[in-house]
């Protein structure tokens, strides 16, 4: 069993930047793909990033591509999306999730998610 805990979001300006944070429980966070996926409402709840277990590999959704960067520190137990020059339309509970096995973009693929946090930029 993997818990998720994210932290990080807040009301920030267009053009701003955040940093979410997701830190896991378990010994076994290493062996673990993570995503991030959002969820704005009435919308469907859309992939934003995926990083392996080891960190080698990453992906973005087409949206947030040369802006969002996803790390892990799996010593720490976390993973981490950077946010930079964010816009009105990337307003969303943003969630992470977690995976035994390689990185997935769809949001069934995952086995573990957090509560979400909220992330409300402003125009």
């Amino acid at each position: 069993q993997v818990q998720l805990v994210e932290s990080g979001g807040g009301l920030v300006q267009a053009g701003g930047s955040l940093r979410l944070s997701c830190v896991a429980s378990g010994r076994t966070f290493s062996s673990y793909a993570m995503g991030w996926f959002r969820q704005a409402p009435g919308k469907e709840r859309e992939f934003v990033a995926a990083i392996s277990w080891g960190g080698y590999n990453t992906y973005y959704g087409d949206s947030v591509k040369g802006r969002f960067t996803v790390s892990r520190d799996n010593a720490k137990n976390t993973v981490y999306l950077q946010m930079n020059s964010l816009k009105p339309e990337d307003t969303a509970v943003y969630y992470c999730a977690a995976r035994s096995g390689s990185s997935r973009t769809r949001a069934y693929d995952y086995d573990y998610w957090g509560q979400g946090t909220q992330v409300t930029v402003s125009s």
